[in-house]
């Protein structure tokens, strides 16, 4: 049988289009390993940063040194935006780009090695890829921000209709998945572009109605798509698990006019206090970017402030990184040596208050999905975002579990396992 693996970089959109290759490639007959043997390899890519850049080379070189047999198929965002050094690497078969994403079972199988056997339709044992369900509703972006390039790689937002989402979203719940990420490149976005059109909470609320025992989990959100209303929705629903995460990108206003955000310090502070009163227990976090061209210390310092005194409870933190062709690649850079200082700084603010927010569950019992397994034991996922070290078990990988906190540190949090759960509160007869 041909064998396969997938390797992705970057956003969940990208862990959800690999989700999808997979269980398609597995239905097919092929055999997925990640051993370093593979007869394929698929890279779905990131061109976020030039760190991601990097990252992505990096691993299409160590490929091609310890498996030089593979066949590579590269898709994504880099392969959108520089296809042609992609195809000048060693061990590159094809370089699809991302119209062209669906082709990626259908080039695998043309990537198999001489004297591979073919594939032939079988059903996939087990799950596919991944012990989370990934599932890509929206994609593209309309806005436009000085300093992004997904628009240009991704194109104009779309999404998928309703009524296929909720039978991807009941099939998923058959297969036995208790945790769905719903992704998008804006997924706050979603359902604008629809005729008639729709929205997220339109969405949530036809996943509510899904018969079965799952939660779902969002990915990113745009604040300039979030109101009020959706708020009460999302953080209302019986299905979503109460973890938030905002794209705010800083918290000064004169830095969010310079990146073309056309929102206000102001609103992203009162959307995250009420997301806070809405869900007292959940996990809230934020994009935010540090050394943005023109960032002085004191529009720093209120991003500082922002992580210190409002209610996140973690943040993703990118130093600023100019992607060619956007308008903010071309104005004048902050000192790098300035811009490693603040992020620093940042981060150090933004670890404790991690370990504040999961300092306040110690002794609780919460719900989790098993997500990893090693020979040191398993981890759980919380409903509310935080990763638990917990002692090897019995329960199966995805299997919804009780989990009882016992030591939170800086390092993380470990527990164990107190009993089975489910989403809906029942235990089983």
């Amino acid at each position: 049988m041909t064998s396969f693996s997938i390797r992705t970089f970057g956003c969940r959109t990208n862990q959800a289009e690999a989700f999808a290759w997979a269980a398609e490639l597995e239905r097919e007959g092929f055999h997925r390993r990640s051993d370093g043997g593979e007869d394929v390899v698929v890279v779905n890519t990131c061109t976020l940063t030039s760190r991601a850049d990097r990252d992505v080379r990096k691993f299409l070189r160590r490929t091609a040194r310890l498996n030089p047999k593979a066949g590579v198929v590269v898709t994504g965002c880099l392969a959108e935006r520089d296809p042609e050094s992609l195809r000048r690497m060693p061990g590159v078969r094809d370089v699809l780009p991302n119209a062209e994403k669906n082709r990626v079972p259908e080039v695998v199988a043309a990537a198999r090695p001489s004297g591979a056997a073919a594939a032939g339709k079988a059903p996939a044992a087990g799950r596919p890829f991944r012990s989370r369900a990934f599932l890509k509703v929206q994609d593209g972006c309309d806005m436009g921000c000085r300093f992004c390039i997904i628009p240009r790689v991704r194109g104009r937002g779309r999404s998928v209709a309703i009524r296929e989402v909720v039978d991807r979203v009941g099939a998923l719940a058959g297969d036995g998945f208790q945790e769905i990420v719903l992704t998008g490149i804006n997924l706050s976005a979603y359902g604008r572009d629809l005729l008639p059109p729709s929205s997220l909470l339109d969405l949530a609320a036809a996943i509510d109605a899904v018969p079965g025992r799952f939660r779902v989990r969002l990915s990113s959100l745009d604040p300039r798509f979030v109101t009020s209303e959706t708020v009460e929705g999302l953080t209302r629903s019986a299905r979503i698990c109460p973890h938030f995460h905002l794209s705010l990108q800083s918290g000064a206003d004169p830095v969010l006019r310079a990146m073309g955000r056309r929102r206000t310090a102001a609103d992203d502070r009162a959307l995250l206090a009420e997301f806070a009163r809405r869900s007292p227990e959940a996990a809230i976090g934020a994009d935010i970017i540090v050394g943005f061209p023109g960032e002085r210390e004191e529009d720093f310092e209120a991003s500082l402030s922002l992580v210190r005194d409002g209610p996140l409870s973690y943040v993703h933190i990118f130093p600023f990184s100019p992607r060619p062709g956007t308008p903010a690649a071309e104005d004048p850079p902050v000192d790098e040596a300035v811009k490693r200082a603040r992020t620093l700084r940042l981060r150090r603010a933004a670890g404790e208050k991690n370990t504040a927010f999961r300092r306040r569950f110690a002794g609780r019992v919460l719900e989790g999905v098993i997500v990893g397994r090693s020979f040191s034991g398993d981890e759980a996922l919380t409903s509310n975002d935080m990763p638990v070290a917990l002692p090897p078990s019995a329960a199966a990988l995805g299997t919804t579990v009780r989990v009882r906190i016992l030591r939170v540190s800086d390092e993380g949090t470990a527990g164990e396992i107190a009993g089975a759960s489910f989403p809906d509160g029942h235990e089983p007869d």
